[in-house]
């Protein structure tokens, strides 16, 4: 079937605005983690209270982000993307107004239900608007909006709330999200799917219980010490049933709510696995990098910013030009290239130490933006090779849903894995401080056991020394992880779907 794409001039048009939509949404789920301390303040919350401001954000998006297919076919794409990017402009308004804890919770609730589709929508419309010679051009500047909002929403919120309010926080949405309907009403044109089938109550509503319960569970795995926890238990009891039941009726239903062809497709599992690996690298070195450097090395959080920063210019650059490459050079040969860019940034990371400065992380840090940027590219394009243009909706949906909740895992992985490893280091070189021990006698002469402040000053020095060793060794799960996956990239095939 021949395409009719839009001039080039309107194609660049869609591709900006619906490209702010994603910012928004991607830049939104960082971007508050900073001004917490000022919400929870301002809205007498505790500390585990404020923390549902990030976690209602995150359950509802990954509820509503398989709902997004089956949307775009019933009621079109350019209409779903317009009441989406409308409801979660008035619901940062909203955000930015809450004068109570439950209010701000409520509305973030809103913003996470109404941003869900941006992500997958604006990548079905930025390949369906372009020839297939130009999808990796495409998924170059779309990786833009969808990698660098999550890298820059830190920095950002840490120069909004010294310099502001943590309600700017949320008002910044205000004029992109304005922006960004406005430029969509009047440049693209509505595809809607007249075959559309009716919706799959059962398939969606367990499909939302396993995975609203499985970010719930990672999300307050740490806080409630995991299976210690009877609420971790009922969340994973549910997640599992979930789960069960989602895939028995996919398999048995006639019109399922998500199509069984899209997971015989070896390109588009393959990318699923890819997108898992590479949300733990770009989602889950943040998670450790932001601490370790905040609270070990004592940076303020403006220089913590500044650190992590060339991550993000580091993408920011190599992604237009690992489109580029992507047109030119077989998929395959950059995603190897990309992770293996990544494996060497862990590899730095895992040589970090208490005296290092900060160039180890900035090179480290902009290393491993140019692997994120040439995986990002060459793998979601790669997946999208062989799908069938109908199924892009839907292809879409599950793509970001499943980075989302590769993201979630690997962090709460991370985040278990440093802290009992700190607490395992940390009695091992404890037990080995005693006054019998000569090769502390040798090391340390003067050291005199019994002083109290002496003691004090040695456990704190045992207990920073066992928090790095910690987060090395989660470096170095990070880098096996790369390099485990290295070989998956030739199941890759290169036939183009019928377009």
């Amino acid at each position: 079937m021949q395409h009719d794409y839009p001039p080039r001039l309107q194609r660049n048009l869609i591709t900006l605005f619906s490209l702010m939509g994603t910012f928004m949404v991607q830049l939104d789920t960082t971007i508050a983690n900073v001004a917490m301390p000022q919400m929870q303040a301002s809205t007498s919350a505790s500390y585990e209270q404020i923390t549902w401001v990030l976690t209602s954000y995150i359950i509802m998006a990954a509820i509503f982000m398989p709902l997004s297919g089956w949307l775009a076919g019933k009621i079109g794409r350019k209409r779903l993307v317009l009441i989406s990017m409308t409801g979660f402009t008035i619901a940062s308004v909203l955000c930015g107004m809450a004068t109570t804890f439950e209010q701000l919770v409520a509305f973030r609730m809103l913003q996470g239900a109404f941003g869900a589709p941006l992500v997958p929508m604006s990548q079905a419309i930025v390949l369906d608007i372009n020839p297939p010679e130009n999808h990796g051009k495409a998924m170059g500047l779309w990786g833009v909006g969808v990698v660098f909002g999550p890298i820059i929403g830190p920095i950002l919120g840490g120069l909004i709330t010294d310099n502001l309010t943590w309600r700017w926080v949320f008002l910044i949405n205000v004029p992109v999200g304005i922006i960004a309907v406005l430029g969509l009403a009047l440049t693209m044109k509505e595809t809607r799917d007249e075959d559309a089938p009716k919706f799959d109550l059962l398939g969606f509503g367990s499909l939302a219980v396993a995975i609203g319960c499985l970010q719930l569970m990672l999300d307050r795995g740490q806080t409630l010490d995991w299976f210690d926890s009877t609420e971790i238990w009922i969340e994973a009891t549910l997640a599992i049933t979930g789960f069960y039941i989602f895939i028995v009726h996919t398999l048995t239903a006639k019109r399922p709510f998500v199509s069984p062809a899209l997971f015989r497709d070896v390109n588009f599992v393959t990318g699923l696995l890819f997108g898992v690996a590479v949300a733990g690298v770009l989602y889950g070195v943040m998670a450790l990098q932001a601490p370790l450097l905040a609270n070990l090395m004592g940076y303020p959080i403006l220089t913590v910013g500044l650190v992590m920063a060339p991550r993000g210019i580091g993408t920011l650059i190599a992604m237009p030009i690992a489109g580029y490459l992507m047109d030119r050079f077989d998929a395959r040969w950059l995603i190897l290239t990309g992770m293996a860019l990544c494996a060497w940034s862990l590899m730095m990371f895992a040589g970090s130490s208490l005296q290092m400065d900060p160039w180890l992380m900035i090179v480290a840090g902009t290393i491993q933006g140019i692997g994120i940027a040439l995986l990002f590219v060459a793998i979601t394009t790669a997946m999208f090779v062989t799908i069938e243009p109908r199924l892009r909706n839907e292809a879409t949906a599950m793509n970001s849903l499943f980075r989302n909740l590769g993201g979630a895992m690997w962090i709460a992985i991370l985040q278990a894995t440093t802290i009992r490893g700190e607490s395992t280091v940390r009695s091992r070189l404890a037990e080995n401080v005693r006054p019998d021990n000569p090769m502390v006698s040798a090391g340390m002469p003067d050291f005199d056991f019994s002083l109290p402040e002496a003691i004090a000053g040695m456990d704190g020095e045992i207990a920073r020394q066992a928090l790095m060793v910690a987060y090395t060794n989660s470096f170095d799960l990070l880098f096996i992880m790369c390099i485990l996956m290295i070989p998956l990239a030739f199941f890759f095939r290169t036939k183009r779907a019928r377009s």
